[in-house]
């Protein structure tokens, strides 16, 4: 299985440290969450996906929405993974908020998308908005990721 599937094109998004993800989707945030001590106390929002243009833009007014990405990752057992926003995001008053990619996990993850640049920021379908970084472990894991969000997105 390989570590990251659909890739629009691996030179370009193939960097030194790192895979570029691609975005897929946007979705506006309609209601509250919720997270307690127990997995039975977390709820997720609901949300609602957003249109891109015909030209596969969209125009995003300031707040929070939920990316996704194009690619699938499948992190083997002896891996994890971090990502970082792409810098022109940040310099644009865009920030990515990703969790941790445990070992053992595969899906289309999605992250946190916050603007907060007053005027809003515009986005391409497609366009390179994060970066992830793979870490080895010290020693492979017997049991990978089993959470919630395994093969997310699928």
């Amino acid at each position: 299985m390989p570590l990251v599937e659909g890739l629009f094109d691996l030179e370009e998004q193939l960097q030194p440290n790192g895979i570029d993800l691609c975005l897929d989707t946007v979705a506006r945030i309609l209601s509250p969450g919720a997270i307690g001590r127990d997995n039975m106390d977390r709820k997720i929002p609901e949300t609602e996906l957003v249109n891109f243009g015909s030209d596969e833009w969209v125009e995003l007014p300031q707040g929070p929405y939920l990316v996704s990405f194009i690619e699938v990752v499948n992190i083997p057992l002896d891996l994890m993974a971090l990502a970082r926003p792409r810098s022109s995001l940040g310099r644009s008053g865009v920030s990515i908020h990703p969790g941790v990619w445990d070992a053992g996990y595969s899906g289309r993850s999605q992250a946190l998308l916050n603007i907060s640049n007053p005027g809003g920021y515009r986005m391409q379908r497609g366009a390179r908005i994060m970066q992830m970084v793979f870490f080895r472990l010290e020693k492979p894991l017997e049991q990978g990721y089993l959470g919630r969000y395994q093969d997310e997105g699928l």
